[in-house]
């Protein structure tokens, strides 16, 4: 195998990629695409120290990753990477919930997105879906790296700051081991502390967040007038978007429906995470599902997510599977549907993402008296759905990502 080989043979200025993969086949396949897409295959590596070499050697625009791999695996190897020679990384990874578990996992240690390989025969998947794949290198090695790993850095540092607390707090003679004081202070300035987990006061947070939410620090219950819908759409480095902003939001008269670029594995996982990170009861959507103040749904990858009907407050939806759209789930068809139904105050937001789905769907919702946001480009790991969206001239704010939350109620989280 050689290790530094440049497949294009210098044509142009390309994006320059390594392959990680413990299969040589694989490799070979995966760089045979996107060679064939356009994209210059720089290295090539079968496990994760030889992909910190290659990397460190070849300096690329991104690096597609296996998470399953002998010796030093995916997840340890962007840790790794992110700290050693910080480049974009997309992950390969399988079209289950197991799959999803490690990639969301992925996305917290700094890889930028994933490529979800189809089931049954991997090699015929990839191949079907190789136009898929060229766009997801290209649209990774363009993303901001310092707005992709923000979270991953935010974590670190509360960990050295809760590490040195506890640190200075066991040399104290004034606090005993184990004493109940100690303990239930540490538990009163940061809540979800004994599980590792962040707390509601950095918006990203995971499990414990929820109960954090009814804390001091967390966000409080708001009044909004009337009750309120919103619409979240987000593609490339949305998970982690989406997941900060609902963190953040505070509970309210209102209900969500958030539409994120996913397969169908991967979304009941979504939900998961973000009913743990949010104050909001947060599920998938399915055919019927209905929420009122206090719920949100996830649009259900492999289809559409439609809102049917509107009456007292709450929502109804209807999953649709129209494949006259570029994308599945759609953002531009839930807006649109949102626009059209939906006679209460309401409110759409684009997060990062690339493409141009939502655009179409936040003109309509606006168009329909809707208060719409997108998030700036300086917070955008992709800065291409938000940029088509106020192209349209339909976009009310744009605002960085940790004011979204607050924009969405018109105030202040």
């Amino acid at each position: 195998m050689s290790r530094t080989t440049d497949r294009r043979g210098g044509r142009g200025d390309p994006v320059r990629a390594v392959v990680v993969d413990d299969s040589p086949f694989m490799r070979g396949l995966i760089a045979d695409l996107l060679t064939d897409g356009g994209v210059s295959v720089v290295g090539e590596a079968g496990d994760g120290a030889e992909a910190l070499s290659v990397v460190a050697e070849t300096r690329p625009d991104v690096v597609t990753m296996d998470v399953e791999m002998p010796g030093m695996g995916g997840l340890e190897a962007v840790e790794r990477l992110m700290d050693e020679t910080p480049t974009p990384v997309l992950m390969l990874s399988a079209h289950t919930a197991e799959g999803a578990s490690v990639t969301f996992e992925a996305l917290e240690r700094g890889a930028v997105d994933f490529f979800s390989k189809p089931g049954g025969e991997v090699s015929t998947g990839v191949s079907r879906e190789s136009d898929r794949l060229v766009e997801a290198v290209k649209s990774v090695a363009g993303a901001d790296l310092a707005a992709a790993t923000r979270d991953r850095r935010e974590r670190e540092r509360r960990d050295g700051s809760a590490a040195r607390s506890a640190s200075t707090d066991a040399s104290s003679p004034s606090v005993g081991a184990g004493s109940a004081t100690g303990a239930g202070s540490a538990t009163a300035t940061e809540p979800g502390s004994a599980a590792g987990s962040t707390t509601a006061t950095g918006p990203g947070s995971t499990a414990g967040s929820a109960a954090g939410s009814t804390t001091a620090t967390g966000p409080s219950e708001v009044a909004v007038d009337g009750p309120l819908t919103v619409v979240i759409a987000a593609s490339t480095g949305g998970p982690n978007a989406v997941e900060r902003v609902m963190a953040a939001l505070p509970m309210a008269d209102c209900r969500v429906v958030i539409v994120q670029h996913m397969p169908e594995a991967f979304t009941p996982r979504f939900a998961e995470r973000l009913d743990a990170a949010s104050a909001y009861d947060v599920r998938e959507a399915s055919d019927g599902a209905r929420i009122g103040a206090g719920e949100a749904l996830v649009a259900s990858g492999g289809s559409h997510t439609r809102i049917d009907s509107y009456r007292a407050g709450r929502l109804r939806v209807k999953l649709d599977e129209d494949d006259s759209q570029s994308v599945t789930p759609a953002a531009d068809v839930t807006m649109r549907s949102a626009a059209e139904v939906v006679d209460g105050p309401l409110v759409g937001v684009v997060l990062t993402g690339m493409g141009s789905d939502a655009a179409e769907g936040i003109r309509a919702m606006a168009d329909a008296g809707a208060r719409t946001l997108a998030q700036s480009e300086d917070t955008c790991v992709i800065y291409g759905m938000p940029k088509r969206a106020v192209e349209t001239g339909g976009v009310d704010e744009v605002r960085d990502l940790d004011d979204v939350a607050g924009a969405i109620l018109g105030g202040e989280a």
